[in-house]
């Protein structure tokens, strides 16, 4: 790929999180690096649209940012000069359950067990380490395949991470508000929670609200990625839309190309450059489940039954460990679950820029068998409608994507897998395959910086930190990062 003609040092390919968090930091070391994006405007999982009605302002995926929050690497960046403001809700998250009661997740850790009752301590125990120690947690947990920096912490992060959800909340807690809290955040691994490993997403999301808070960027998700592409061109970099990169070919010269692509992706654009059995890794990649989304315009705010989940930027539904773990097991068997865990973001109650005067947005996704075209969207509103009786008289408008358009909206969604990848065992370690180096492709100066790498998916950009990392060290021998 290289050669003493090449214009740029490196070619970024996608323009989500991670594509400019390994721009940034290639920009840093004083490199020349382009950002090649394919569709219209940049930002991957983090653009926000007007998908409803006018002045409605809708993050089409990622909205709420406890990674982004919480990464080593964006929390670095200082973006705020670029225009980043992330705001807290009162309420981090909130689960609702039946007859109004409700677990609310507070950035205060303690007045979040005060409403656990008999699992006040229990709950304060998992999680106040972690919490308190969490900018030196975030270095091990947001790291690559080697030695942890903070040894003793991720042993006692492994050691409950790797329980099941199922085993975990069985084991800690005895009442359902507790189990049900803690099982909002682990179903984000969109893996059936009966799998080990899954105890480790409640862990991180538990923690993070604790210590960094659940916030959303006001304005919308794309200000994020808006702020990123500020930095970078302020740093010299160069950024070209509506450039498609089908081949090789499509790529200007340079000493390092990395992708901010999944692995297929990279499988048909490359193939010819690859060795076979690595070829064959990148083809038998796992996709895991797909979601359908919906956005509304609302007239008014979302009338739940529990007063206090009015507070909360984001609210899990699908009631109890065994209701919710049932329909996360019947997405993994290829059904679509009439009764599903819902995720739901409010952005207006803390940033009313995202909606006219009085009115408001709300955003909502439930996870279904990858690849699917059903429309999920009345049993959507009937979820809502469950916890929030009159929410339907509130819709002003609404839009709805099924799993294939979401692959449609970001080509890295395969089948709507909105995390890169499905989150197994294998997977969770050893993305797109196992090996120590997980982002260097074995063909000369090839790279790749997505989700689909440690680790993992989310809004936090340390694929793409990790990746340039390692282009840093092995193209241009800076051994001082």
């Amino acid at each position: 790929m290289g050669g003493s003609e090449n214009h740029y040092d490196a070619v970024v390919v996608g323009s989500g999180p991670n594509g400019l968090s390994a721009a940034i930091r290639l920009s840093q070391d004083g490199l020349k690096v382009l950002v090649l994006e394919a569709k219209e405007t940049i930002g991957g999982g983090t653009r926000t649209i007007e998908l409803t009605e006018p002045g409605f302002l809708h993050d089409v995926c990622s909205a709420v940012h406890p990674t982004a929050a919480g990464s080593p690497f964006l929390s670095t960046l200082e973006l705020d000069k670029f225009g980043l403001e992330f705001i807290q809700p009162e309420i981090a998250y909130a689960h609702p359950l039946e007859d109004g009661d409700a677990a609310l997740a507070y950035r205060s850790l303690e007045k979040t067990a005060e409403g656990l009752g008999v699992d006040k301590e229990a709950y304060i125990k998992l999680y106040d380490e972690f919490a308190g120690d969490w900018s030196y947690l975030s270095q091990d947990i947001f790291g690559s395949l080697r030695i942890p920096k903070h040894p003793l912490l991720m042993a006692k992060f492994g050691w409950y991470g790797m329980f099941s959800a199922k085993l975990l909340v069985n084991s800690l807690f005895k009442t359902e508000k507790a189990k049900a809290l803690f099982t909002g955040c682990a179903a984000h691994s969109i893996v059936p929670l009966t799998r080990s490993f899954t105890a480790s997403f409640g862990l991180v999301l538990g923690a993070s609200a604790h210590a960094v808070g659940w916030p959303v960027a006001k304005g919308g998700s794309a200000s994020i990625t808006q702020a990123m592409a500020g930095l970078f061109r302020s740093l010299g970099g160069e950024i070209v839309t509506n450039h498609m990169v089908a081949s090789l070919s499509d790529i200007p010269t340079a000493k390092a190309v990395l992708f901010d692509l999944t692995p297929h992706q990279i499988a048909r654009i490359a193939a010819n450059k690859l060795p076979k059995g690595y070829l064959n890794k990148l083809r038998n990649y796992k996709y895991g489940p797909g979601t359908f989304k919906m956005d509304w315009a609302l007239s008014e705010p979302v009338p739940w039954l529990n007063e206090a989940a009015r507070k909360a930027g984001t609210l899990h539904l699908g009631g109890n460990f065994h209701q919710i773990a049932k329909a996360e097991q019947a997405v993994w068997d290829g059904e679509h679950p009439e009764h599903p865990y819902v995720l739901v973001s409010q952005p207006t109650v803390c940033d009313p820029s995202r909606a006219p005067k009085g009115k408001h947005t709300l955003w909502a996704y439930c996870h279904v068998p990858n690849g699917s075209e059903k429309d999920m969207s009345r049993i959507i509103e009937d979820q809502i409608e469950h916890y929030a009786p009159g929410f339907k008289d509130t819709i002003i408008s609404k839009h709805t994507m099924h799993a294939m358009e979401m692959e449609q909206y970001n080509f890295n969604y395969i089948g709507g897998d909105i995390n890169g990848g499905a989150q197994t065992i294998t997977q969770l370690f050893g993305r797109p395959v196992l090996k120590w180096n997980p982002y260097k492709i074995p063909s000369d100066g090839l790279y790749i910086c997505s989700s689909s790498t440690p680790p993992g998916g989310g809004v936090h950009g340390m694929s793409g930190y990790h990746a340039a990392q390692s282009v840093l060290k092995n193209e241009f021998h800076i051994s001082k990062i």
